[in-house]
């Protein structure tokens, strides 16, 4: 319950805002901490593994872990995603994405899978590379799942 203008109500906001912030807040410790952010995402029976890096628009897309979400073509050399939060790029490394490269486009909002290179574009930032599963990157479709790997 929130007192606000002298009334007593629940906000469904408020709680989810909270579970949010929490979850970065353990998301933050974990990668202090210098433990690896590993994520894995699995379309069609295969699983993907991508490794994170340690600036701020991966750690928050750690944080939302798990989701099951639809992934989308885009051109011919990436598939996309959008998470349900958009992430902050704070100190988050700009892409020079290249086959493997796990990026955010800040200007949609969107995470980026690349299977074949592509090069920078303004509000591209990166989040990762592939360490297992690149040939799969191309044929996901319809609802993947991605979770933390440990």
């Amino acid at each position: 319950m929130i007192k606000q203008n002298g009334n007593l109500h629940t906000s469904k906001n408020f709680i989810i805002n909270f579970i949010f912030v929490f979850s970065f807040f353990i998301t933050s410790i974990y990668a202090m901490q210098g433990e690896e952010m590993k994520i894995s995402i699995v379309s069609n029976g295969n699983t993907t593994v991508f490794k994170l890096n340690n600036s701020q628009a991966p750690k928050e897309l750690f944080a939302q872990l798990p989701m099951s979400i639809e992934v989308e073509n885009f051109g011919n050399n990436e598939k996309i995603f959008y998470p349900p939060q958009k992430l902050s790029t704070n100190n988050t490394p700009v892409a020079n994405a290249k086959n493997g490269t796990l990026a955010y486009y800040a200007p949609w909002g969107d995470v980026v899978m690349f299977y074949k290179d592509f090069g920078s574009a303004s509000g591209l930032y990166e989040l990762g590379y592939v360490v297992s599963g690149l040939e799969y990157i191309s044929q996901m479709s319809g609802i993947i799942k991605i979770e933390k790997v440990d």
